[in-house]
């Protein structure tokens, strides 16, 4: 199976052999070379080539990493996000950005696969020289942070409440279920030692298991709606203590398909970056057995699908059951005593933790690239990166009370960078033209992609300066 990678990856670099001309070709052997630095090897062996010691992980691991990289805590709002663009625009609005995301990985792997540089920070460094590697590597830092930071967020703020529902203890009086103790126990316990492991691959079994959480929620969601029916009409009921309406004829209770509302700017964000993993792309890429352009853009195309029907059908059931009331976090609509429920909580948390040193993982290799890119592998250093970055995410985590306001910031200017603008802008210089004109249909679609990412932008930080002046805080991030 080695052997086999090996020559692979061999065979396939770069995609365009034909067209390339000596010159072209020539940086690219030397962009190979620089990448991974030679080493000497013994007498007899064979010398270590671009990425030898990668190319193990399967097509199925690396499916779960990338879906796990994709499916964020923003999950948890989308049935809010339905409620207020409709059942049917919400679809079609979460179709249009899946297809996008899709497209824009084609991107990445394209400009990858023609320079045979398989590094986001690398392709900044290829299309805008030194300055590009650094702008590519803070961009991808901060947003994965982020991410991170989010994540424990949810753990910090749900875990003690599951412990202390499962031992029927107060979280609030007992120091031992203090979210900021807990956050930092997790860290240590489970977080690092799987932030340790060498190579992304190897996370293919947490990230299968992170996974089985989420399909759990969904299934649970689903079952709800059947067993609660109209919960709106059900509360109402007790409230006023009138007979129940009857399902679907209640204004309460009656799905909407398509509607705009002052919620809906909010909302459509939300969407947006629900698909954001495109960090975690070229490193699975990296270790991507059998590794070609169309086996990662299948790979892709699944993961998002997959994510895709995950997000539709939480959406959906999610709505059908609290209709236009339910919250920005679906979970607090459900009783807090149900076990279900608890166990679903449970899930959640762990798939939450799972995904961590997912989202650790190009953050590592973009410090990698920006402060040691000369530097073969070491194990002091990559301990070293994990243990700094888990610190400074957990004081983060809590010294700050509210860091949403932070979050929109970076979410609204690395989200489209890392999505819409960087993968367009690489096309635009990287492929060369004689390959793909300028005035070609294929680098006028990029160049439309890249202006679309612009508008991204600026209508979030609008939006994010617009709850700042009026006091609101509404959006939530990936």
């Amino acid at each position: 199976m080695a052997i086999s990678c090996a020559v692979g990856m061999e065979m396939q670099d770069p995609k365009m052999n034909g067209t390339l001309s000596a010159s072209a070709a020539a940086g690219y052997r030397q962009e190979r070379e620089g990448f991974l630095p030679a080493h000497d090897t013994a007498p007899g062996r064979k010398p270590v080539q671009f990425m030898d010691f990668e190319g193990k992980t399967s097509f199925g691991m690396s499916v779960f990493n990338l879906s796990n990289a994709i499916m964020g805590s923003g999950i948890l709002g989308l049935a809010y996000a339905m409620a207020h663009t409709g059942v049917i625009f919400f679809l079609a609005l979460l179709l249009c950005i899946a297809l996008l995301s899709s497209y824009s990985i084609h991107l990445l792997l394209t400009c990858a696969s023609v320079v045979g540089i398989r590094a986001y920070e690398q392709l900044g460094q290829r299309a805008f020289g030194p300055a590009g590697k650094v702008v590519v590597a803070v961009i991808i830092c901060l947003h994965n942070v982020g991410a991170m930071s989010s994540y424990l967020f949810i753990i910090k703020s749900e875990l003690p409440l599951v412990i202390g529902t499962f031992l029927h203890m107060d979280p609030e009086g007992d120091w031992f279920l203090k979210g900021n103790l807990l956050i930092v126990l997790v860290s240590m316990l489970i977080i690092l030692p799987l932030a340790l492991m060498k190579h992304l691959g190897y996370l293919g079994y947490t990230s299968s298991l992170s996974l089985t959480c989420m399909l759990f929620f969904l299934i649970s969601v689903i079952y709800k709606k059947f067993q609660l029916g109209c919960d709106v009409s059900h509360n109402h009921t007790a409230v006023e203590g009138e007979q129940p309406p009857v399902q679907g004829f209640n204004s309460s209770c009656e799905a909407k398909l398509f509607t705009v509302d002052s919620q809906m700017s909010y909302t459509v964000p939300i969407m947006a970056f629900a698909f954001v993993c495109h960090p975690e792309v070229l490193p699975i890429y990296t270790e991507l057995c059998r590794p070609s352009q169309r086996r990662m853009q299948a790979v892709a195309n699944m993961s998002i699908g997959a994510m895709f029907i995950m997000y539709g059908l939480t959406a959906t059931f999610g709505y059908l059951t609290f209709y236009s009331t339910v919250k920005a976090e679906m979970l607090e609509m459900y009783t807090q005593e149900d076990m279900l429920i608890l166990c679903v909580r449970l899930a959640v948390l762990l798939a939450v933790t799972l995904t961590v040193p997912v989202v650790l993982f190009p953050i590592r290799r973009a410090l990698q690239q920006l402060l040691f890119p000369s530097k073969a592998f070491s194990w002091p250093r990559h301990v070293a990166i994990a243990l700094i970055l888990l610190i400074l995410v957990n004081v983060l985590v809590i010294c700050v009370p509210t860091i949403r306001d932070i979050f929109g910031f970076i979410g609204s200017t690395s989200a489209p960078s890392l999505i819409f603008i960087l993968p367009s802008v690489f096309y635009l210089r990287i492929v060369p033209s004689e390959v793909e004109p300028l005035s070609s249909w294929p680098k006028i679609q990029a160049l439309c992609f890249g202006i679309l990412g612009v508008l991204f932008m600026a209508i979030s930080l609008g939006f994010m300066f617009a709850n700042w002046a009026t006091g609101q805080s509404r959006m939530s991030g990936h």
